[in-house]
């Protein structure tokens, strides 16, 4: 601050000294306060042509020459500093003396003015102009005060210059702002150091913003701190993401608590029912504890009355529902997939209960409330369902396995995309099925007799040359026929053991299979014919018929093997499994065997090789 600031002490005319003083001094000086000249000396009076009587004489935009770059300087300039001016206008250069109230300006002949590219001015150009928001306080005023902000700050916060300088920068705080926030910055500036934070505050017209703030000292020469400076940086648009991320964070770990029971619960419901309709009702009743759910209920098309028929609920199920209704339930059976819909004040979700292209109903639920269900908690009941319908579909499969009471269904079809079509149409010969087995991993390959002349190795490699989507291999060759493991192509032994349906037989020759299929009577037998012939082209159903499962029990089957044996074959067999011949390393060697039973080691092997020759064909011949 200038010996005259100092004697002015802010005030917007000097004291009577310091009139007196200014009197003398040759250079003119004009005081200005609210746009208006509160003092003149006497040299300015001389220079500008004031005289006491001028009525424009308060008026600086009338008075002096280069008044609008003065202007602007003025309010560049920070409280409490001064600054030089060039006024291209005028005869003069000038030094501005900013206080907070009024700025005293002295206008000098000759004056040596910094270039406008001088490291100086461009600092202050730099700091005016950058695009984030700049203030500057004196910690050696009360209340340490703004004296400066530049066009960004006021940009940031709607305040304009003479709205701030003077007052303390907690101008921008409000009710919800940090008190921690607030105090660590409190802190900060006690210290001496610089700090970063981010904090609420609110612009002029009252509207909040996230201010990130870094405050930091500046020192003179001697290490003392003149300044701080201070920088405002609006964030409120990642500040809200993060926010926004973090609740979204939140309720997603809640859904997640909350769903891990659910999931685990209705896992072991699946898991540990008998049958179908337990496993149903348990899934209704585990679902239907949890508070946010008003009812549930599962449902099943009824092919023969089109209307769903609901097979378990707890709580709210709705009676009589048409199959074409707009119900959510309806919507998620014709469509496959998820239906919502808010009806009487609370929301339907409706999920379908599809396993391997199988539809087993549908599972609807309510909510507790008229709140919606997002996609995250469809997502979580969606694959409820998903486990539903496989362990339905288990059910099912179990029960066609165990039921004696089936429907027998015979279809011929032409798909040449089903292995044994596209075997039977490219060589000539014909195909019977005999068993699956597995292979590595999940993968299965079908055996097939093949008889005919072209039931060879070399004969089939030609005609399947163009088949490379099939894998095949002859494990047995004899004249005119052959063992054939094939693979690939559409497997429809898998695809029908996986709908509940027993494959009894597959004969397949000139590019037509036929297909024997055993379905117990209690599943939908119209569900299942229609989804082979949605599966397979030019899919022709030839009979339908009830009756009773052939096939021995395991008793039975035990019984009829033994009357098979010779008392011989049947000791070499038992003792051979009785005595671990089987394991490995065997604890029995054949001829110990043999010794037991008072025969030659050869005449052993030979009853044994009978026995399990017998074995095998009364367990897999008609597979």
């Amino acid at each position: 601050m200038s010996e005259i600031d100092a004697e002015f002490g802010g005030d917007e005319s000097p004291s009577s000294s310091a009139a007196a003083a200014l009197e003398h001094v040759v250079d003119p000086v004009v005081i200005v306060a609210d746009g208006r000249i509160t003092y003149t000396n006497g040299a300015a009076r001389d220079a500008f042509g004031l005289g006491t009587d001028d009525s424009d004489e308060s008026q600086p935009g009338t008075a002096l020459d280069g008044w609008e770059t003065l202007e602007t300087a003025i309010d560049e300039t920070t409280v409490g500093t001064a600054r030089r001016v060039e006024l291209a206008a005028s005869k003069y250069d000038a030094r501005v003396h900013r206080e907070a109230d009024a700025a005293t300006v002295i206008f000098q002949p000759d004056l040596e003015i910094e270039s406008t590219k001088s490291d100086r001015v461009v600092k202050d150009r730099a700091i005016d102009e950058a695009p984030v928001g700049i203030s500057i306080s004196d910690p050696d005023r009360d209340d340490n005060p703004l004296v400066y902000i530049n066009d960004a700050y006021q940009e940031i916060t709607g305040y304009s210059y003479d709205d701030v300088v003077g007052c303390n920068c907690r101008l921008l705080q409000g009710e919800d702002s940090d008190e921690e926030t607030i105090a660590e910055m409190a802190v900060a500036i006690d210290e001496d150091r610089p700090v970063t934070v981010e904090i609420k505050n609110y612009r002029k017209d009252g509207t909040e913003f996230w201010n990130e703030v870094t405050l930091a000292p500046v020192r003179d020469d001697d290490g003392e701190v003149t300044n701080y400076v201070g920088f405002q940086n609006d964030v409120t648009a990642r500040k809200e993401a993060e926010l926004a991320l973090e609740q979204r964070t939140e309720e997603l770990e809640y859904v997640l608590d909350r769903v891990e029971g659910l999931v685990q619960d209705v896992t072991a419901a699946v898991a540990g029912a008998t049958d179908r309709s337990t496993l149903e009702s348990a899934v209704c009743d585990r679902i239907a504890a949890e508070p946010a759910y008003n009812g549930v209920w599962i449902g099943e098309r009824n092919p023969a009355t089109e209307r769903i028929d609901v097979r378990a609920d707890a709580g709210d199920a709705p009676e009589g529902l048409s199959a074409d209704d707009d119900h959510p339930a309806a919507t998620a059976i014709r469509t496959e997939s998820t239906a919502t819909d808010t009806r009487d004040g609370s929301t339907i979700a409706a999920f379908p209960l599809v396993y391997n292209d199988i539809e087993y109903g549908v599972l609807a639920v309510r909510t507790a409330t008229d709140r919606s269900i997002d996609d995250r908690e469809a997502v979580v009941l969606s694959a409820l369902a998903r486990a539903v319908a496989s362990g339905v579909n288990a059910r099912e499969t179990s029960r066609v396995l165990a039921t004696d009471a089936v429907v027998a269904v015979e279809v011929d079809v032409t798909d040449t995309a089903v292995a044994p079509v596209a075997v039977s149409a490219a060589a000539d010969c014909r195909l019977e099925y005999r068993r699956t087995v597995h292979r590595t991993g999940d993968r299965t390959a079908s055996l097939f007799t093949a008889i005919g002349p072209d039931a060879s190795e070399e004969a089939l490699a030609d005609a399947l040359t163009d088949r490379t989507d099939l894998e095949w291999r002859v494990v047995v060759e004899r004249d005119g026929e052959c063992l054939l493991e094939v693979s690939g192509g559409d497997d429809p032994v898998a695809w029908l053991s996986g709908r509940g349906v027993r494959v009894q037989a597959i004969e397949s020759e000139n590019g037509r299979a036929r297909l024997t299929l055993e379905i117990p009577r209690s599943a939908d037998v119209r569900s299942v014919v229609e989804a082979i012939e949605e599966r397979y082209d030019r899919t022709d159903v030839v009979s339908f018929r009830q009756r009773e499962r052939d096939g021995d029990t395991r008793e039975e089957f035990a019984v009829r093997l033994e009357e098979e044996l010779t008392e011989r074959q049947f000791a070499a067999l038992q003792r051979a499994y009785l005595g671990g011949y089987f394991e490995w390393p065997r604890p029995t060697t054949g001829e110990d065997l043999a010794e037991t039973m008072g025969v030659s080691r050869p005449t052993f092997h030979e009853h044994l090789r009978t026995a399990e020759s017998k074995l095998c064909q009364a367990f897999f011949a008609d597979r």
